[in-house]
């Protein structure tokens, strides 16, 4: 499989937040949150920004969701990526 130009197929990284004082957050309250974090499957022919491997955090309401050999995976375009660690 390949993505085209600037598309990215990333895979959602679940990860528990907690805050200061050491309480873990439930899913709900982390749906609060603007952005989610991901792993760099396929960058797509013409994405200059990030590399397979790479994590990131991208925009939740970015791109649309599909099934790829069994697993859950989303595809946005480079620009819905914030921050590349």
């Amino acid at each position: 499989m390949k993505a085209i130009g600037k598309n990215i197929v990333i895979e959602e990284i679940k990860e528990k937040v907690k805050t200061e004082s050491g309480i873990l957050l439930t899913s709900d309250d982390t749906n609060q949150f603007r952005y989610k974090k991901g792993k760099v499957l396929i960058p797509g022919t013409d994405v200059d920004t990030v590399k397979e491997g790479d994590v990131i955090y991208y925009d939740k309401r970015a791109g649309h969701s599909m099934n790829l050999n069994n697993k859950m995976v989303s595809i946005i375009g480079e620009t819905d990526v914030v921050v590349v660690l």
